[in-house]
């Protein structure tokens, strides 16, 4: 456990102090060293990643409205709701500054671990890990460039270029985003490229998800077994709700 037997100190950050106190955790670590120590680079990790999985979940139940049935009146409501209130729009800012870190951090951490091996990963997989877990720097590649391609294709229009608008109904007009969801899904490499990068999250979750709480501290006999069957129910059923969004729009298989 990475942060076990550390002390407290001062200039640690408020949030992580918190949430030492939550866990019974003891830190002494500087701002400073949360982003350039080893230690502190897999806690940014951690807590960047945990940050996205409870992201992913409110993404996931906001794209899911498209399976209504109503036009689209249902996802429409919701991305109004996340685009125009002062909340959502503050967390937006946290999420891509999370998203940032946990990018860049993810590959500071493979860099490092690199150097201190005269050979690649390659040489020896006796300690028993899985594949994915020694390729967390390629998924995390594939799922930069999902990232990339995704606010092109949604979150610039929507946010900056300018998206159809549709009224509701009362005068109530909003962004007619479920009908750029319903254009961009209609091209079959979009819809391959997306299916791949769900893949990609998905042997990421998979490793991820149990990383994070056991740099943390949140792993032993008596959580290991409940953290383990969490991870991977959310590594499988988070990607696939993902995947059959762009398969739905393709196949018609929503009005």
């Amino acid at each position: 456990m990475i942060v076990k037997n550390l002390q407290r100190n001062s200039a640690t950050p408020k949030f992580i102090t918190i949430f030492a106190k939550i866990f019974k955790i003891e830190l002494t670590m500087t701002f400073k060293q949360m982003f350039t120590s080893s230690v502190g680079k897999k806690l940014v990790m951690a807590f960047t990643g945990i940050f996205l999985v409870l992201f992913l979940v409110v993404h996931a139940g906001l794209n899911a409205c498209i399976w209504a049935m109503d036009g689209g009146v249902m996802f429409n409501k919701a991305g109004h709701f996340m685009g125009s209130f002062v909340v959502p729009r503050v967390l937006e800012i946290g999420l891509f500054l999370g998203i940032f870190l946990h990018i860049i951090q993810g590959y500071m951490l493979t860099l490092e671990n690199r150097s201190k091996r005269s050979v690649g990963y390659a040489v020896s997989y006796k300690d028993g890990s899985k594949w994915y877990s020694r390729s967390m720097a390629i998924l995390g590649t594939i799922l930069l460039m999902f990232f990339i391609i995704h606010w092109k294709h949604f979150w610039i229009p929507s946010r900056i270029t300018g998206v159809e608008e549709i009224d509701l109904g009362n005068g109530f007009v909003v962004h007619n985003l479920y009908a750029v969801m319903q254009d961009t899904f209609q091209s079959l490499w979009v819809v391959i490229f997306y299916v791949i990068s769900c893949i990609s999250l998905a042997y990421h979750l998979a490793h991820g998800f149990q990383s994070a709480f056991k740099t943390i501290g949140v792993h032993n006999k008596r959580y290991h077994v409940l953290i383990s069957s969490i991870g991977y129910g959310f590594a499988i059923i988070i990607p696939l709700v993902f995947a059959l969004m762009p398969i739905s729009f393709y196949l018609h298989w929503v009005n």
